[in-house]
Formats: C-alpha cells, structure tokens, sequence
C-alpha cells in the first residue's frame, strides 16, 4: 500500500479528531476498501461449503424466477 500524504485536523486539546486526504488518496483507498469487502464474501462463501454454481447459471436461475 502506498504512503498516505494525510493532514491531521486536531481540537484546542491537540487531540486528533479528523484526517484530510487527496482526493485521488481517498478514491485509492474506497477501491482497496471495495476490493477487500470482495474478496472477504469471497473466502466466506468459500469457507461456507455452499453448492457452487456457475455465474451464468445463477443469472439464469435468478432470470427465471423473476418471470
């Protein structure tokens, strides 16, 4: 993962209440965030031991249940 060039927002205490990123940081990290989320339904939908149906057919199936 690459470096953060971020900027600390603090209160009167010096506490840190907020961060300011780049723009373009903070789509980097909403992407890694979404490929994580993916890959994390991946591993558990594995780990579940669930039937494993192709994605064309599970179209099919949620196609044909529709009407």
């Amino acid at each position: 993962m690459a470096a953060l060039n971020e900027k600390y927002v603090i209160n009167e205490k010096g506490k840190r209440v907020g961060v300011l990123l780049d723009w373009e940081e903070y789509q980097r990290l909403l992407e890694e965030l979404e490929e994580l989320a993916a890959i994390r339904a991946y591993d558990a939908a594995k780990a579940s031991g669930g039937e494993v149906v192709p994605f064309e057919q599970a179209i099919e199936g949620m196609e044909s249940e529709q009407g």
